[in-house]
C-alpha cells in the first residue's frame, strides 16, 4: 500500500510538471487562478447557503441566512461573480483584439467562444427534463419538482448574461465602467428612492454585470496595472457598500434570501455592484502574489484542471447537492441535509456534508466533462492537456486547435 501511494504521488507530480512545462511563459496564470477561485467560490457559496428542507412528502428551499441573518458575511466571501465577469471581460477583449489582428471574422470568433460555453448546457437540460417528467409521473408534488428544477437550472441565467456581454464585446472595448455604474445608480434611485416600478431593476442585470466586465476591458488596455487602481476599487467599493447597507436600507447579504423584500443579486442592486468593485480591486491587488504561487507545478495543475472543466463544475454543482439530498432521504431526515437551517448545529452538519457533495460532483464531472472538452482521441490524452494550456483563451476551441 505504501509503495502504491508513493507511485500515485510520483505520477501526480510528473503530470503536474508536464502541464507546467507545456504552459507558455507569457501566459498570465493569475487570470486562470482568479477564474478558478471565482467558480469555486460560487459552488461553495451555494452549497453553504442553500437548504432543501423535507416537510412531509415535499421539499422546499430555505437558507441559513433567512434564519440567522448575522451569517451574512458568508455571502461576502463566496459571492464571487464580479471577479468572474472581470476575468471574462479581460479575456474576451484580449481574445477579440488578437482575433481581429489575425483577420478572423467576428462570427468565427463569437462561434468559437460560445460553443464551449453552451455545449455542456444540453446535457443538463436533457437530464432534468427527463428527471422532472419522471418525478411528476411517479406522483411527486409539483412544488417539489419546481423547487428542484429551479435550483438545477438557476446557473443558466449567468450563462445567458455572460454570452450577451461576450457578443457585445466589440462595442465594449472602450466603454468606461462609470457609464453602466451610473445606470445602476439611477435605476436604484428611481426604484427605491422615488417608488418606481420594481421591473426597472431588471435593467441592472445587464448594467450591473457590465461594470466588472468593462473593468476587465480596461485591464486589457493596461489601465489597471498600477496598484493604486486596485486600492481605489477595494477601498472605495467597500466604503460605499458599507454606507449603502448601514444607512440606505440595502440588505447585508450579497445573495438572495428566501422571503426577503429586496435581493442584492436578483436583480443586482447598487450595493452588489459596489461590493463587486471592491472584490475586483482585491483581485487586481493579488495578481502578483497569484503569479508567484502559480509557479508551483501542483498548484498550477489543479487550477488548470478547474479551468478546463469550469462550465461542467458550474452547471452540475447544484445537481450534485440535490442528488445527495435525495439519496439521503432514504435514511430519514438528516441534519444539515433535510432539516431547517436555523441554528449553528445545522451549519456544522452542512460543513460535514461538503465532501459528499464534492464526491457526487466528481461523478458528474466524469460523466459529462466531454460535453465541454470535446471528444477524445485514443492515446492522445496527455497532448490534449498540453494543447489546452497553450491556448490564449480557454473558451476558444479554434485557438486550442492552432496551439
Amino acid at each position: 500500500m505504501r509503495e502504491t501511494g508513493i507511485r500515485i504521488r510520483h505520477g501526480i507530480r510528473q503530470g503536474a510538471e508536464r502541464v507546467d512545462a507545456a504552459t507558455p511563459t507569457e501566459r498570465d496564470r493569475a487570470v486562470d487562478a482568479l477564474r478558478a477561485f471565482a467558480i469555486l467560490g460560487v459552488v461553495l457559496g451555494h452549497w453553504l447557503v442553500t437548504a432543501l428542507v423535507a416537510d412531509g412528502g415535499a421539499l422546499h428551499a430555505s437558507s441559513p441566512l433567512q434564519h440567522m441573518p448575522w451569517l451574512a458575511p458568508i455571502s461576502w466571501a463566496f459571492q464571487t461573480l464580479a471577479v468572474f465577469f472581470l476575468v471574462g471581460g479581460h479575456v474576451a477583449t484580449r481574445s477579440y483584439t488578437s482575433a481581429r489582428a489575425r483577420g478572423t471574422t467576428y462570427g468565427q470568433w463569437l462561434t468559437a467562444r460560445l460553443s464551449r460555453l453552451f455545449k455542456p448546457v444540453a446535457a443538463v437540460l436533457v437530464l432534468w427534463t427527463v428527471t422532472a417528467t419522471a418525478l411528476l409521473l411517479t406522483g411527486a408534488e409539483f412544488e417539489t419538482v419546481r423547487t428542484l428544477v429551479k435550483l438545477a437550472l438557476s446557473p443558466l441565467w449567468f450563462l445567458v448574461v455572460f454570452a450577451a456581454l461576450t457578443a457585445a464585446t466589440p462595442l465594449l472595448l472602450r466603454l468606461n465602467p462609470l457609464w453602466p455604474l451610473a445606470v445602476v445608480l439611477h435605476v436604484d434611485l428611481v426604484r427605491f428612492g422615488l417608488g418606481g416600478p420594481s421591473w426597472l431593476g431588471w435593467i441592472n442585470v445587464a448594467a450591473g454585470w457590465l461594470v466588472p466586465y468593462t473593468l476587465g476591458a480596461a485591464w486589457t488596455r493596461g489601465e489597471l496595472e498600477r496598484r493604486r487602481a486596485g486600492w481605489l476599487l477595494l477601498a472605495g467599493g467597500a466604503a460605499v457598500t458599507a454606507v449603502l447597507v448601514a444607512f440606505a436600507g440595502y440588505p447585508a447579504s450579497m445573495v438572495g434570501v428566501p422571503g426577503a423584500a429586496v435581493s442584492n443579486l436578483n436583480p443586482p442592486t447598487l450595493a452588489a455592484v459596489t461590493f463587486g468593485l471592491a472584490q475586483c480591486g482585491l483581485a487586481l491587488l493579488l495578481r502578483d502574489r497569484l503569479r508567484r504561487t502559480m509557479r508551483r507545478p501542483l498548484v498550477w495543475a489543479a487550477v488548470a484542471l478547474v479551468n478546463l472543466s469550469a462550465m461542467t463544475i458550474f452547471l452540475w454543482h447544484q445537481t450534485a447537492m440535490m442528488a445527495t439530498t435525495a439519496t439521503g432521504l432514504t435514511a430519514g431526515r438528516l441534519a444539515g441535509l433535510h432539516t431547517l437551517p436555523d441554528d449553528l448545529g445545522w451549519v456544522a452538519a452542512r460543513l460535514a456534508w461538503l465532501p459528499a457533495f464534492a464526491l457526487v460532483l466528481t461523478v458528474c464531472w466524469a460523466a459529462f466533462r466531454s460535453y465541454e472538452q470535446g471528444g477524445r482521441r485514443s492515446g492522445r490524452r496527455p497532448s490534449r492537456v498540453i494543447r489546452v494550456h497553450r491556448r490564449a483563451d480557454p473558451a476558444s476551441a479554434k485557438e486550442v486547435h492552432r496551439a
